[in-house]
């Protein structure tokens, strides 16, 4: 406590633009201080969460009071005052409980248990009781301050709306809004119950690198940075696909990574430059048996979080039972815009129609490109029940087994809920030949701007066995599961514009 008994503190108060209450807040801390006591505690010996108390003397009637020992902390969110009675609510992470003071009761100095501050850390111990009012509450007998606040919730915290607040300063959204914690205690139990499906499947769990030397995997603008140990440019990786098919190539027949993914491109209400991305490789089977383990495991997902599969996103009622529709890319072109096409077309018949339909398209892409942007732009965001689109464009599916009834089409799916795009999943390529052909045209292209992955050819030409690949948007899917409407709602820390000095 050296350091707020001497000088430095008031030279620190002078000289930092501090909002009045916030320096108010420090000098309340050196008072403390002062009298002998540490406004930061070490510790304190909890007994209970406030949950328990609840579960446990829910039972009390008005007036009724327990003669057992109970001890919660928790922060404070008010404080109210009746006579010679303080009443202040603290919450900890299971719940909110009243607090009953009473000057007869309560051991040591009851004036300044009565100027805590909202937002301090307390500890308290007592009896349980009920109100006459009928509120389940804790007599306390003894109260601890175990950290004192120094900076007050912004103005109209309860409930705060304000995004730039929100999302820059999260810890203040969690304090302020339940409904917040409550998506993002979702999200982890999302997260647990993935690896808990795939682990019964008899999946096993890796971790590939995060830095690699030729991002691959998807078509993505990767960021870059040097290892100045090795003098080498390295990639934050674009996706793991590529290190994970190694693994089914060197004997492992039921893989899965799930883990963060980066890409330096924009941001909206459904991408983030770092994302969350499971990757799931299984030997020996096709898309089609990928399908029903996406299936499987968001129904695991939903079963284990909600009392029935129907769940509301943005005003829309999803119904999650099977069956699931199923609708190749063109089908669902015609089907929901009427519009026909086919990759027999000529480019220039295909452009007109893009152009019609106000579609815009890179100069570089084929039919096959087109097409998927016209899918892209005027199909997916009306596909709101659970929807597996099938048969993509080959130009589009660099990593994807070629279709045997077509070859300008894959065998491949992607899977999409509430108008969002949740999983993406192939027969993957094992021919090692067309795998370079198909890396040399995204390079010639310009859709990939990294040299060719010649160690992963080289482990192709050992030999994958037929494996189907699957990923599946984490972030999206916790959106979906959440009602949030933007994925900046379901990241903790999403990116934010530096803050104006």
């Amino acid at each position: 406590m050296k350091l707020w008994k001497s000088d430095k503190l008031k030279y620190f108060l002078k000289n930092k633009s501090l909002p009045s209450d916030v320096i108010t807040r420090y000098k309340k801390a050196r008072e403390i201080i002062d009298s002998g006591k540490n406004p930061f505690a070490t510790k304190f010996e909890r007994k209970n969460t406030v949950i328990e108390v609840i579960d446990l003397y829910n039972h009390l009637k008005p007036g009724e009071r327990d003669d057992a020992k109970v001890s919660i902390c928790g922060r404070i969110f008010a404080t109210r005052e009746h006579g010679k009675l303080t009443f202040i609510d603290i919450r900890d992470q299971t719940g909110k409980m009243q607090l009953y003071l009473d000057k007869k009761i309560l051991k040591g100095n009851y004036e300044f248990y009565q100027s805590l501050d909202i937002g301090d850390w307390i500890g308290a111990e007592g009896n349980p009781i009920r109100t006459e009012r009928g509120e389940l509450s804790l007599l306390a007998n003894r109260i601890n301050l175990l950290t004192k606040s120094l900076r007050p919730l912004p103005e109209k915290w309860h409930g705060l709306k304000d995004k730039e607040i929100r999302y820059r300063y999260r810890y203040i959204d969690l304090i302020s809004n339940p409904r917040v914690k409550e998506v993002f205690t979702t999200r982890s139990k999302i997260i647990n119950l993935i690896r808990q499906y795939l682990s019964s499947e008899g999946f096993m769990e890796f971790e590939t690198p995060m830095l690699q030397p030729i991002p691959g995997g998807a078509t993505a603008n990767p960021f870059k940075t040097h290892l100045d140990t090795l003098d080498i440019d390295l990639y934050l990786r674009i996706a793991p696909e590529l290190y994970l098919k190694r693994l089914i190539i060197g004997g492992y027949e039921k893989v899965f990574e799930l883990n963060r993914n980066f890409r330096n491109e924009g941001i909206s209400y459904r991408h983030n430059p770092e994302f969350t991305m499971l990757e799931v490789y299984q030997a020996f089977v096709d898309y089609r048996q990928m399908m029903k383990l996406t299936q499987n495991l968001i129904l695991h997902i939903v079963d284990n979080l909600i009392k029935d599969r129907k769940i509301t996103y943005q005003e829309n009622e999803i119904d999650l039972n099977p069956p699931w529709k199923e609708i190749t890319v063109l089908e669902s072109i015609e089907k929901l815009t009427s519009v026909k096409l086919s990759l027999g077309m000529s480019r220039d018949e295909v452009v007109k129609i893009a152009d019609e339909m106000n579609v815009d398209y890179d100069d570089r892409l084929g039919v096959g490109g087109i097409i998927n942007r016209i899918f892209e732009k005027k199909v997916e965001n009306k596909l709101l029940q659970p929807t597996f689109i099938l048969e993509y464009p080959k130009e589009v599916s660099p990593l994807a087994r070629e279709n045997p009834n077509n070859p300008n089409l894959t065998d491949r799916f992607e899977l999409f809920i509430g108008g969002i795009e949740i999983a993406n999943a192939f027969s993957e390529l094992t021919d090692p030949l067309d795998q370079r052909v198909r890396f040399e045209q995204q390079i010639y292209t310009g859709e990939m701007e990294t040299e060719l992955d010649e160690d992963f050819i080289r482990a192709l030409e050992y030999g994958m066995p037929p494996t189907g690949g699957l990923g599946i948007g984490v972030d999206r899917l916790v959106m979906i599961m959440t009602d949030s409407p933007s994925i900046r709602d379901v990241i903790l820390f999403p990116y934010m514009k530096a803050k104006k000095k």
